[in-house]
């Protein structure tokens, strides 16, 4: 394809077009009127040599063929807006159409996005911020190509290439039902830990039932029986209540998702690992882009209002 032919505007309204779905809606994103919003949709068809987004009950729904063009559109669009940014700097509160994309875990949605959103509401209003899953496998990828800003975590492993900076330290705490049996005025031993049955948060889909204390089981030559596996953090402590399991988290997402009906114990001395760091891993261009180390920035901040 001759890029010469493609204009910028067209891409750009193919963007607005895919995230709203509505031709006038589309057209005040980008401060055009409808009429040029649907010339630039017939143009991008005949580009594309495809319908791209077809009108439907529901909005311009995009075809397969739009769904695919996407990622690839929208991360060249994000790039050509941040090699704009260099130079000029970055002012939060006139940000309007900068979208940022954090790559955050399950504990990270539950313990720190919410105080990020706070604080990208009140200081860059105008700004979108795009919340996707923490890939283990490809987060690395995505960070160097710029489909993800800044990935958040605990027990990342990022390669020299990256920036990490570490924002905070977590630790391990157990969670059961307040009238489990097993522990009722019992303290938590070792023997009791290994005894009794186990929910785990397995955030990989390659069915592993294995988790970082599994690592300190197997230094004193004991095993756990986790008996359920789960992949979202928040479904441990519906597991927990009312039932013989017990389920062993970061104690702030413990303290967040736990309720009424569930205790928090410290582990066996014998398997806490101890602290572990939850970290901000980024791409080493994010200093020279001035809107992501703004970002960066910001998340700092996020983590001071942590009250726990």
């Amino acid at each position: 394809m001759n890029l010469s032919a493609i204009d910028l505007n067209l891409l750009v309204a193919f963007e607005a077009l895919y995230e709203t779905r509505n031709v006038t809606l589309a057209g005040q994103r980008i401060h055009r009127a409808q009429p040029s919003v649907s010339s630039a949709l017939n143009r991008l068809r005949r580009v594309f040599n495809d319908e791209l987004f077809v009108r439907t009950a529901d909005g311009m729904q995009p075809t397969d063929h739009a769904v695919a063009l996407m990622p690839a559109i929208s991360s060249a669009l994000d790039q050509i807006r941040r090699a704009l940014e260099q130079g000029a700097g970055f002012d939060p509160a006139a940000a309007d159409g900068r979208r940022f994309t954090l790559a955050a875990s399950d504990y990270a949605d539950v313990v720190l996005v919410p105080h990020i959103v706070a604080r990208l509401r009140r200081e860059a209003p105008a700004a979108d911020l795009r919340v996707a899953r923490l890939d283990r496998a490809t987060i690395y990828e995505q960070l160097d190509n710029g489909s993800a800003d800044i990935a958040i975590g605990g027990h990342l492993t990022a390669p020299k290439r990256m920036r990490v900076t570490p924002l905070y330290e977590e630790s391990f705490v157990c969670i059961a039902d307040k009238q489990h049996a097993g522990l009722r005025g019992r303290k938590l031993t070792l023997d009791r830990y290994v005894a009794l049955p186990h929910a785990l948060f397995v955030p990989s889909d390659d069915g592993s039932a294995r988790g970082v204390i599994d690592a300190s089981l197997a230094r004193l030559g004991r095993k756990r029986r986790v008996a359920c596996t789960f992949a979202h953090i928040v479904a441990l402590p519906h597991a927990v209540v009312g039932t013989d399991l017990i389920a062993t988290l970061a104690r702030r997402a413990a303290l967040r998702l736990a309720g009424q009906a569930l205790s928090l114990r410290p582990l066996p001395v014998e398997v806490d690992p101890g602290p572990f760091g939850i970290d901000m891993v980024s791409s080493r261009r994010a200093p020279a882009d001035a809107a992501l180390a703004w970002l960066q920035g910001m998340i700092q901040r996020a983590v001071k209002d942590l009250t726990d």
